[in-house]
C-alpha cells in the first residue's frame, strides 16, 4: 500500500495511490488531520482497510511531502565508505555520525521541480532513503530500533554547495533553501527488516546513473542511527530520518556537474519506488 499526501485545488488530502490515481481517505477520518496524526495513532492499517474496494477519487493532483508537518527532519551525512573517501583527509570512518536538521519547507513533493535560487547556481542532488518514526522514544536500543519505524520513503536531499561552506562548523544554511529538495512520492509501511538491511539505492540525472549503492554498506546502519539520535532527543511519531547518500553527487565531478533548469532527477530504491523531480530557477 502506498500512502500519500496530495493537493487538489485548494484542498490538501491524504489517502492511497491506486495506479495513476488517488483515493482520498481523509474525509473518512476527521480525527486525523494529516498522515502525521495517522501515524501517531497507529492508523495506517485502518487507512489500508478503508481503501479496499474504493474507487479512485482524483486523477489530477499534486504530490505534497508525505508527512507535511513533521516535528523533526534529521539528516545523516557521510554515511557510505566512498563518501568518506571523497573528503581526502586520510581519516577512517569517524566513530560517530554527522547530523544536521532540515526544515519541512525546504522540501517539495514528487513531480514538483526543485528551485535553484538566484543566490547560487550550485544546486546539487543527494538520493537517500528516509524513515518515518511510528513509535516515539528516548534512548532506544539498537535491537529495538526497527520497532519504532512506521514507514519508508525517498528523499532528494538537494544542497546549495557553496552555502554549506559559509561557516566553520555547520552546513545548515546550505541544506535548507525553500524547495531545494524533495521527499516522496509516498509512504510504504515498514513491516520487516529486509526492507532496509540490503536495499539498492540509485540516482539518475537525465537518465544517467550517478549514484548507486546498497544500504548494507552504510557506515552507520539505520538501527544505529535511531539509537544514537534518540540518545540526545526524543523521537516522536512523524519524525523523519534521512539516512545518507552514496558517492556520486554533482560536486564530486571534475568539473562539478550541478543541476540546472530542465534537468530531471530520479531517486529510486527497491521496494519503495521512484522520486522524480525537475529543476527551475527561483
Amino acid at each position: 500500500m502506498k500512502f500519500a499526501t496530495i493537493s487538489a485545488g485548494a484542498e490538501r488530502l491524504y489517502g492511497v495511490i491506486a495506479g495513476d490515481g488517488f483515493v482520498a481517505l481523509s474525509g473518512d477520518f476527521p480525527q486525523w488531520a494529516s498522515l502525521r496524526d495517522v501515524i501517531a495513532a497507529g492508523g495506517l492499517f485502518d487507512l489500508a482497510k478503508a481503501a479496499r474496494g474504493r474507487d479512485v477519487t482524483h486523477t489530477e493532483f499534486t504530490y505534497e511531502i508525505p508527512v507535511p508537518d513533521p516535528e523533526k527532519i534529521i539528516c545523516v551525512g557521510v554515511n557510505f565508505p566512498d563518501r568518506n573517501a571523497e573528503y581526502k583527509d586520510g581519516q577512517d570512518a569517524p566513530p560517530n555520525m554527522s547530523l544536521f536538521p532540515r526544515f519541512a519547507r525546504s522540501f517539495v513533493g514528487h513531480g514538483v521541480p526543485l528551485t535553484r535560487p538566484p543566490e547560487s547556481e550550485k544546486l546539487d542532488y543527494e538520493g537517500e532513503i528516509a524513515i518515518v518514526i511510528g513509535k516515539g522514544g528516548r534512548r532506544i536500543a539498537e535491537a529495538d530500533a526497527y520497532d519504532h519505524i512506521a514507514a519508508l520513503t525517498l528523499c532528494n536531499e538537494g544542497t546549495i554547495r557553496d552555502w554549506v561552506r559559509h561557516a566553520k562548523f555547520n552546513v545548515t544554511q546550505g541544506k535548507n533553501w525553500d524547495g531545494s529538495g524533495a521527499i516522496g512520492p509516498w509512504l510504504v509501511p515498514f513491516t520487516h527488516a529486509a526492507q532496509l538491511d540490503d536495499v539498492r539505492l540509485t540516482t539518475h540525472v537525465n537518465g544517467e546513473l550517478r549514484q548507486d549503492d546498497r544500504t548494507s554498506r552504510m557506515l552507520f546502519p539505520i538501527r544505529r542511527q535511531i539509537a544514537y539520535i534518540s540518545t540526545f532527543t526524543t523521537l516522536v511519531p512523524g519524525d523523519i530520518i534521512v539516512t545518507g547518500t552514496p558517492t556520486g553527487a554533482g560536486a564530486r565531478f571534475d568539473p562539478p556537474r550541478f543541476l540546472k533548469p530542465g534537468d530531471e532527477i530520479v531517486v529510486a530504491a527497491e521496494g519503495i519506488g521512484s522520486l522524480r523531480n525537475g529543476v527551475v530557477d527561483g
